[in-house]
């Protein structure tokens, strides 16, 4: 009699995952990025990874959504994408993911990196939170000021090849607050 079983077991993806995962490399499928964190993790084969995927959606009641990619990264390769909400227990969560990892894959915490923002990191906790935005307001801050650098940037361009000047967001905001200091008499 053979006997079929659902779900993963002990060991079941072991040397199927790379021991390295990234934090919002990759823009988020269930909402804006300043308000859901996307984890990012290489497995080695398609089939493990639609069971990973499958385990990380029944398992955790704190993600939203987890998903492979489309196509290969490269040959034998696929991203396995989780979905969870940018909060201040986000990086207790995906510390709470690594850890359960290591019944599948035999790897201990210790042994993962994370890439944070082009910056490896060893895998801890106290890390993960402090290098992390945990909070949607710091995030869209942190974003915005980094898009005000690219267009400042694109209007040295502009400059140069005899474009008009464009306002960049900063500029947007400095006017928008004068305006509201002009009517409040300030």
């Amino acid at each position: 009699m053979t006997m079929i079983t659902e779900g993963l077991n002990y060991l079941d993806l072991e040397n199927q995952m790379l021991p390295r995962f990234t934090i919002d490399e990759y823009a988020a499928k269930m909402g804006d990025d300043d308000e859901v964190v996307t984890v990012t993790f290489t497995v080695k084969s398609e089939l493990a990874a639609n069971d990973l995927v499958s385990w990380f959606e029944r398992g955790y009641n704190f993600v939203l959504d987890a998903s492979i990619s489309e196509g290969e990264l490269e040959p034998g390769k696929h991203l396995v994408f989780v979905e969870m909400d940018r909060r201040s227990w986000s990086g207790k969560a995906i510390f709470s993911l690594i850890k359960d990892l290591q019944t599948l894959t035999g790897i201990a915490p210790k042994d993962w990196t994370m890439e944070i923002d082009g910056d490896e990191f060893p895998c801890e906790e106290n890390l993960l939170s402090d290098k992390m935005i945990l909070n949607p307001g710091k995030y869209r801050d942190e974003v915005e000021e980094v898009e005000t650098d690219v267009d400042v940037e694109l209007n040295e361009y502009r400059l140069r090849a005899g474009l008009e000047h464009q306002s960049t967001k900063l500029e947007n905001k400095d006017t928008y607050i004068k305006d509201i200091q002009a009517a409040a008499g300030i």
